[in-house]
């Protein structure tokens, strides 16, 4: 048997600075449909955006938990708790995160109204999402969080 070697402590004057050009905002992608919620991560892995994936509303709270997103981009229609469900009670606990709705159902309206009539605003998406349209809503998202202006609803 080899002996263990002991693992070395780097000094924290030798730890490079952060690389402020590798900043990628955090994006959680949340869809019951696995195929969509993957494709939607890789194409905004692929721009910029550090993506996580969940394939319903409670793995997407574990995750958030133990990474805060700045954005979250779910499904409406869900597995138990329900998109906008998801995204009060993420808003709730990280109340700088942004939101982007998506949804494929005509019946997704009448949820997003009901969350309006609480005082919830937020922008919906119509699927099938075409990706330039992703990006562009993910940069506009972030753009608000950063100047400290809500998202509102379409």
């Amino acid at each position: 048997m080899s002996p263990k070697k002991a693992s070395s402590i780097v000094p924290l004057e030798e730890v490079p600075p952060a690389d402020r050009a590798a900043y990628r905002p955090v994006v959680l992608v949340v869809d019951d449909e696995s195929v969509i919620a993957e494709t939607l991560s890789e194409i905004l892995s692929r721009n910029g955006y550090t993506a996580m994936t969940a394939y319903d509303a409670n793995s997407a709270l574990e995750i958030a938990l133990l990474t805060p997103p700045e954005l979250l981009v779910t499904d409406v229609v869900l597995p138990g708790m329900s998109g906008i469900e998801l995204a009060i009670t993420i808003r709730r606990i990280f109340p700088d995160c942004n939101v982007l709705l998506f949804s494929g159902q005509a019946s997704t309206e009448d949820l997003l109204s009901a969350a309006r009539r609480q005082g919830h605003q937020f922008t919906l998406l119509t699927k099938p999402v075409h990706p330039i349209d992703l990006l562009a809503r993910v940069s506009d998202s972030l753009k608000h969080r950063s100047a400290g202006v809500g998202v509102t609803a379409n």
